[in-house]
């Protein structure tokens, strides 16, 4: 169960890297466009996005220490180890 959710976990930062991928594009295309609207609103997007894959690679860290300890202190095998 564990992994299953280290699993899900990386899932999500991948997801959230390749939203900032896309929003990368939009920025660089609106640098043509020069719509103010963008200008104004996609930094603070894209800094959310940021700050949410720093979140997720953290917690992630954190819980595979804590499965890595789990699997230790209960004598369970780590055979299906995930690492970040």
């Amino acid at each position: 169960m564990m992994d299953k959710i280290l699993r899900e976990l990386e899932d999500v930062k991948s997801s959230q890297t390749s939203v900032l991928r896309k929003i990368s594009q939009v920025e660089a295309e609106n640098i043509n466009l020069g719509v103010q609207l963008l200008d104004q609103s996609l930094p603070d997007v894209h800094e959310n996005v940021d700050k949410g894959i720093t979140d997720i690679t953290f917690l992630l860290e954190k819980f595979l220490l804590h499965r890595n300890k789990f699997s230790k202190d209960n004598k369970l095998e780590a055979a299906d180890a995930v690492t970040v």
